[in-house]
């Protein structure tokens, strides 16, 4: 493994040491353990989470978590019915959902093929990995806040309105609600033509787990629900998100969404909204045919680090009544540890996928004996298996008191 290891917590002794001690003793001790690792890192190691079940068709039970400002609407495009909303009205600032309404402005009523070649890979890029840069392009070259008000007519949007007045060049600064988002994902499934449709769903099917700002993306959506889904995410206010390492991106790219924020006046719904908590949103849809649509807007208390975030999200997510939806099999259970890392096999030899977002709440599938690995005195050669990631982590970075996973099966 990488020498990320030594900023991790290790899950416990090794199992020829635990067979030394009484059966009390290894529990104890790796609990004892566990604090002490706490007090060394700095850090508080997050609790192992149990199996979600669903909730009942036909029955809203949105969760949010302690904290947590969430604007939430879930509708049954079959039913023609909501069966979640939660503060559906309350104006959030979009952070990167607004790029479906600049990628709605660009196209127009024309398909992608009426763009030249540099747009469509922009659009590209703004719809797959939530790219900043041609974000800011079109914003500059299309008349920044014209843009909203553009879309609010043509929409019927009510909720939406550009950013303030004393930051017009924030695109992710833009307000927008739950039931608003809602309204935006039926133009595009109902009444956009069939070009436009097919060319920005297409792109939301295909997003990327990385983002051109080397963040994690699937949060929210893809990992409550087994595909089909197509997801535009958004994030503000989060000093590091995991992933890849990003591109190093310019100052003008990076303003408009990461710069602190202050407050300003830009209309009735911007006059309201919160441009300092942290805010992690998840939109788009699920199921068959895009059955159900799905808007998650969260803000979260100053300080929450991203992984934090991303599982109470997810969490939240995982609680909501989804129609049509088919979700994960598999434990949902904490990590510890920054840049811990995926590899293709169980070996620290093989390929790395990715690294995860510190501290976030994964979905376990399955453990197998592997490499063993150390971090003195701990040692463990059990690896969990990520079916969202497509690779393994050592199960030293999960917060359970065993080497293996209990009632987790094998691989």
């Amino acid at each position: 493994m990488t020498l990320s290891f030594i900023r991790s917590r290790a899950s416990t002794r090794s199992a020829a040491a635990a067979r030394r001690r009484p059966p009390w003793r290894p529990a104890r001790a790796a609990v004892l353990a566990t604090a002490l690792l706490a007090l060394v890192l700095g850090a508080a190691l997050p609790a192992a989470a149990a199996p979600s079940p669903g909730p009942t068709p036909g029955t809203a039970r949105a969760v949010v978590p302690p904290g947590v400002t969430a604007g939430i609407a879930v509708y049954d495009r079959k039913a023609g019915t909501f069966t979640e909303q939660v503060n559906p009205s309350l104006p959030f600032r979009s952070a990167s959902v607004v790029k479906l309404l600049i990628a709605l402005d660009v196209l127009g009523d024309r398909g992608p093929d009426a763009l030249g070649a540099q747009d469509r890979a922009r659009v590209d890029a703004m719809l797959r990995t939530s790219d900043d840069n041609a974000a800011s392009h079109f914003w500059t070259v299309n008349g920044g806040g014209t843009i909203i008000d553009r879309m609010v007519r043509k929409l019927g949007l009510t909720d939406t309105a550009r950013p303030p007045a004393t930051h017009p060049g924030y695109w992710g600064y833009t307000a927008l609600s739950a039931r608003d988002t809602v309204t935006i994902y039926r133009y595009l499934l109902d009444t956009a033509p069939a070009a436009v449709r097919d060319y920005v769903m297409g792109g939301l099917r295909s997003s990327a787990r990385c983002a051109g700002d080397g963040y994690d993306q699937h949060f929210g959506i893809p990992g409550a629900f087994e595909r089909p889904w197509a997801v535009k995410q958004g994030w503000s206010g989060f000093s590091s998100g995991g992933c890849t390492t990003p591109a190093a991106a310019t100052p003008a790219a990076v303003a408009p969404a990461a710069a602190t924020p202050t407050a300003g006046t830009g209309g009735p719904a911007a006059a309201g909204v919160d441009l300092a908590r942290p805010a992690l949103h998840s939109t788009g849809t699920v199921g068959p045919d895009d059955g159900t649509i799905v808007a998650v807007l969260t803000l979260h208390p100053d300080g929450t680090s991203y992984g934090k975030a991303y599982t109470d999200l997810g969490r939240l997510t995982r609680s909501l009544n989804v129609p049509g939806a088919t979700r994960p099999a598999g434990m949902w259970i904490g990590t510890w540890g920054a840049d811990v890392v995926v590899r293709e096999e169980a070996t620290t030899k093989s390929r790395k996928l990715t690294v995860l977002p510190a501290g976030a709440e994964i979905l376990v599938s399955c453990q197998k004996r592997g490499q063993e690995v150390s971090i003195p005195p701990y040692t463990n050669d059990w690896w969990a298996y990520l079916p969202q990631y497509g690779g393994y982590v050592t199960n030293i970075y999960l917060s359970v008191p065993e080497n293996q996973v209990p009632g987790l099966r094998l691989c």
